[in-house]
């Protein structure tokens, strides 16, 4: 356990996490574009932000149809969490996920848990964009913190 009077944040290494980083950041687009196709329009896309919590990153509770689902990344136990309003919970661990498999892990949680969503597989601003499903390149672990 880190000592409080010790700085809140760890140094990251960059260079030594490029790859997991260059995952991660398309594991959180794949989160932001169903998070874009469910929750109302805001000018600029701000209802797509990803919010920091204690564990990592949420969506914060996303609208559907009666019901409202979270997903979140947990980055102490490794795992995706999608929860819904109505109690129902799918999470699957993210340690040794491609971006192909995390898209179909997530997909398969969310039509498991009622909720459809059909996104744009295209990752945005990125040279040479892989869709989604087709993406075993980008492979790493998640960033550990602890």
């Amino acid at each position: 356990m880190r000592n409080p009077s010790q700085t809140p944040w760890p140094e990251l290494p960059t260079a030594a996490w490029r790859e997991t980083y260059a995952t991660l950041h398309l594991w959180t687009q794949i989160v932001g574009k169903i998070r874009l196709i469910k929750a109302p329009w805001l000018n600029h896309s701000w209802q797509v932000t990803l919010y920091v919590t204690p564990r990592g990153l949420t969506t914060s509770p996303v609208p559907d149809g009666t019901r409202t689902f979270q997903i979140d990344f947990d980055f102490i136990d490794h795992a995706l969490r999608i929860s819904t309003s109505d109690g129902a919970e799918r999470q699957f661990a993210l340690s040794g996920q491609s971006v192909a498999s995390f898209y179909a892990a997530t997909m398969a949680a969310l039509a498991e848990l009622g909720i459809a969503a059909t996104i744009d597989e295209t990752p945005n601003e990125l040279p040479d964009p892989i869709r989604f499903s087709q993406d075993t390149i980008h492979a790493s672990r998640p960033i550990r913190l602890d």
